[in-house]
C-alpha cells in the first residue's frame, strides 16, 4: 500500500493543477536525465581512457576490448529493461537508474584499489593485468547500462510520450541544451580531474546523480499525460494538430515483433547505429587520431565545441520540420552529414577535413539526436515504446563498444587508423541509398482507416 502511494501520480502534488502544461516539466527533467548520463556516454569517458590505461597497467588495446565487451553485455540486457519500461513506466524507471548510476560511479572510483586488493589477494594465481581487466570489464558493463542505456533511453521516452505534435520541437529544444553539455563535458571533466583528481570527480558526479538526479526524477516525473488527467501536447495545441504532416498521424501500436518486421524500422536503427559506432570511435580515441593527423591535444577536443553549433542549428531544424514532412528525408540527410563526418576524418591532416569533420559529424549528430526521441513514438505508437525502443538502444550500445575497439586493432595492425576509416565510410552511403524506401509503416493503416 506504501509502495502505491509512493508511486501516485498525485504524489507529492497534482502535475493536472498546474497552470501550463506539465510536458515542458518533463522535457526539463527529461533532458537533466540525459545529461547524467554523460559519465557512461564515450564523451565522458574519453577523458578517462589515458588515465586508465596508465593507472591500471593497461594497454589501448586491452582497455579498448574491456570497453568492448562491457559495452556489449551491457546492450544485450537493454531489451530486456526496455521491457520493464514498458511496464513500470517512466518514473519509476529514471528513478532506478539514477541510483543505479551512482552506484556504479562510486564504484569506478575504486577501481584502482580494488585491482590493487585483488592483486595482493590472489596475485600467485591471476596476473595484474587479467585482475585489472576484469575489474574495469564489470565497471564498463555497469555504467554503460545504466547511464548510456536506461536512464538516456527512460529519459527520452519520457518526452516523447507526452508529446505528439510538439514532439519534434520538444526534443530539439531538449538537444539543444544536451549538444552543448556534451560537448563541453570533456573540458568540465578534465577541470574536475585537475581540481579534485579522477576518482574523486567519479565521487562527486556519482553522489549529484544520486541525489539531484533521483530526487528529481521521483519528484517530477510523471509516466504519461493520461494518468495526470491531460493530454498529450496540452489542449493549446489541438487546433494546429490539423497543420501536422499526414505522416505524424498515429493509427496502430505496434508490437516489438510487428516493427522488426518493418523496412523503415532497419533503416532508422541502422543508420543511428552506425552514428553510434563512428563518434564513440573517434571520441574514444580522438587524442591519438589527433596524433597521427599532426594536430595538438588542445586543438582536436576543441573540434567539439562548433561541431555542437551546428547540432544545435540542425537539430531545431530537424525538429521545426519534423511535423510538417517525412522522417525518411530526415534520415538521408543524417546519412549524408555521417558520410561527410568520416571523409573529413580521413584528411583531419587538411584544413578541408577539419571543416568536413565539424560540419558533416554536427549535421549527422543533430538530426540523429531529434531522430532517435522521435522515430519510435511516431512510426509505432506509444504502447510498446520501452520495448521498440530498447531494441534500438541495444544495438546502439552494442555498436558503441565495437567501434572503439576496431578503431585500435586498425591502428595495432596496420599503424593506422585509416584503413578501418574507408572501411567505415561504405555504411552511410548504403544507408543514404536505403533511406528513400523507409516510410512510416502507419502509413499502411491509415489506408485501410481510410
Amino acid at each position: 500500500m506504501l509502495d502505491k502511494r509512493l508511486w501516485s501520480p498525485k504524489v507529492p502534488f497534482d502535475p493536472g493543477r498546474c497552470p501550463f502544461f506539465y510536458g515542458w516539466v518533463i522535457v526539463v527533467v527529461g533532458t537533466v536525465g540525459i545529461i547524467f548520463s554523460i559519465p557512461g556516454q564515450t564523451m565522458g569517458f574519453s577523458v578517462f581512457t589515458d588515465i586508465l590505461m596508465r593507472e591500471l597497467g593497461l594497454t589501448r588495446v586491452e582497455l579498448s576490448l574491456a570497453y568492448c565487451v562491457g559495452t556489449v553485455m551491457s546492450g544485450l540486457t537493454l531489451p530486456y529493461l526496455g521491457r520493464v519500461f514498458d511496464r513500470v513506466g517512466a518514473r519509476r524507471m529514471l528513478v532506478y537508474a539514477a541510483l543505479a548510476t551512482g552506484t556504479v560511479l562510486f564504484y569506478l572510483s575504486q577501481v584502482r584499489r580494488l585491482s590493487d586488493l585483488l592483486q595482493a589477494w590472489v596475485g600467485e594465481w591471476v596476473s595484474a593485468t587479467v585482475i585489472a581487466f576484469g575489474v574495469i570489464l564489470i565497471g564498463f558493463y555497469l555504467i554503460r547500462a545504466s547511464a548510456q542505456g536506461v536512464l538516456t533511453l527512460a529519459s527520452r521516452n519520457a518526452i516523447g510520450k507526452w508529446f505528439d505534435y510538439r514532439r519534434g520541437i520538444a526534443l530539439s529544444l531538449s538537444g539543444v541544451v544536451t549538444a552543448f553539455a556534451f560537448s563541453a563535458a570533456p573540458r568540465g571533466l578534465d577541470l574536475l580531474v585537475a581540481r579534485f583528481g579522477w576518482d574523486g570527480a567519479w565521487m562527486l558526479l556519482g553522489g549529484l546523480t544520486l541525489t539531484v538526479m533521483a530526487g528529481a526524477a521521483w519528484l517530477l516525473v510523471r509516466d504519461n499525460p493520461e494518468e495526470c488527467g491531460l493530454r498529450m501536447d496540452g489542449d493549446a495545441s489541438l487546433g494546429n494538430r490539423g497543420k501536422a504532416h499526414v505522416d505524424s498521424v498515429m493509427h496502430h501500436d505496434f508490437t516489438r515483433g510487428e516493427a522488426v518486421r518493418t523496412w523503415a524500422f532497419w533503416m532508422f536503427n541502422l543508420s543511428f547505429v552506425f552514428i553510434s559506432f563512428h563518434s564513440t570511435s573517434f571520441t574514444f580515441h580522438i587524442e591519438s587520431i589527433g596524433a597521427e593527423a599532426g594536430r595538438a591535444r588542445s586543438e582536436v577536443f576543441g573540434y567539439f565545441v562548433p561541431m555542437s553549433f551546428v547540432s544545435v542549428l540542425t537539430n531545431l531544424v530537424c525538429g521545426w520540420w519534423s511535423s510538417r514532412t517525412r522522417l525518411k528525408l530526415h534520415l538521408a540527410v543524417m546519412n549524408v552529414g555521417s558520410l561527410i563526418g568520416v571523409l573529413g576524418l580521413v584528411y583531419l591532416d587538411k584544413p578541408l577535413g577539419v571543416w568536413a569533420f565539424i560540419l558533416g559529424n554536427g549535421l549527422a549528430g543533430g538530426f540523429f539526436v531529434a531522430l532517435s526521441g522521435m522515430v519510435w513514438p511516431r512510426f509505432y505508437g506509444r504502447r510498446w515504446l520501452g520495448a521498440i525502443s530498447g531494441l534500438g538502444m541495444a544495438s546502439m550500445v552494442v555498436a558503441s563498444g565495437v567501434g572503439p575497439l576496431s578503431f585500435s586493432l586498425s591502428l595495432r595492425l596496420m599503424n593506422s587508423y585509416g584503413p578501418m576509416i574507408w572501411l567505415a565510410g561504405l555504411v552511410p552511403l548504403g544507408l543514404l541509398i536505403g533511406s528513400f524506401w523507409a516510410d512510416n509503416p502507419q502509413r499502411k493503416f491509415m489506408k485501410e482507416d481510410g
